[in-house]
């Protein structure tokens, strides 16, 4: 039987360690991509409980919606607003790209990782296109 090396349990002697470690592991765009879609899914939320908040206040009084309102103009209302908004571009393309593989196309790492670029790339396109039509 083969000897197996173990770790040392406290001071390094030089023995590999067990699991591998994050110098030699290489992160992969189909789990940067999946993490995205769960992230941005929950991300979203952000933006939506802004806005209804803002709604909300319009429909209690002046002076709560100008509270809301000063909030949701501000530097950081910009920011939640503009990052749900990729955030919702990126999830669409995500879905899009779920779509495809449940019909057993593109399952094939290097497709799955340029599917992943695509997400990524054209949902801030997608972002500034929006945002340069809006305004």
């Amino acid at each position: 039987m083969a000897d197996a090396k173990r770790a040392a349990p406290a001071s390094g002697s030089g023995a590999r360690p067990l699991s591998p470690h994050l110098q030699v592991y290489r992160i992969q765009m189909t789990s940067v991509s999946s993490i995205l879609t769960r992230i941005t899914g929950s991300a979203m939320m952000v933006g939506v409980i802004l806005g209804v908040w803002w709604l909300l206040a319009a429909a209690t009084s002046d002076a709560y919606f100008a509270r809301a309102d000063a909030v949701a103009t501000s530097w950081f209302g910009d920011l939640v607003f503009t990052g749900s908004l990729w955030a919702v571009w990126y999830h669409y393309l995500a879905g899009l790209r779920h779509l495809y593989f449940d019909s057993g196309k593109g399952l094939d790492i290097p497709t799955a990782e340029k599917l992943g670029w695509v997400c990524i790339i054209g949902s801030v396109v997608l972002t500034v296109i929006t945002i340069l039509l809006v305004q």
